[in-house]
């Protein structure tokens, strides 16, 4: 039930990134407004899932998660670049990550 919440918490994070840049600077009310739920909600389950699983890998999984989403959401949504170092690098985010939980956490 942890990497559950760290799975839902990671797509909040990316939500909250992308509508973070969507505020412009929390000019925009309703995009700041998303931010702010979404950020307060990916806090949230990760502060849950902490309760049972070490917080390195963890930890590391929520920030792969949202960067990684938030990267391609940029790039499939916003109209960023896309690059086979970007695609590549995202690869190796997330190869970091699942290296860190097969160390041996449990939960």
């Amino acid at each position: 039930m942890s990497w559950f919440l760290i799975v839902v918490a990671g797509f909040f994070e990316t939500g909250f990134a992308v509508l973070l840049k969507q505020s412009e600077s929390f000019t925009r009310l309703w995009p700041t407004i998303g931010f702010a739920a979404c950020a307060i909600i990916s806090f949230g389950l990760l502060t849950v899932a902490l309760r049972g699983l070490e917080v390195g890998p963890a930890y590391a999984a929520w920030t792969g998660l949202g960067t990684a989403g938030t990267a391609i959401v940029g790039m499939m949504a916003l109209g960023e670049s896309v690059s086979v170092l970007k695609l590549v690098s995202l690869s190796l985010i997330m190869a970091g990550v699942v290296g860190l939980n097969l160390s041996g956490v449990t939960a």
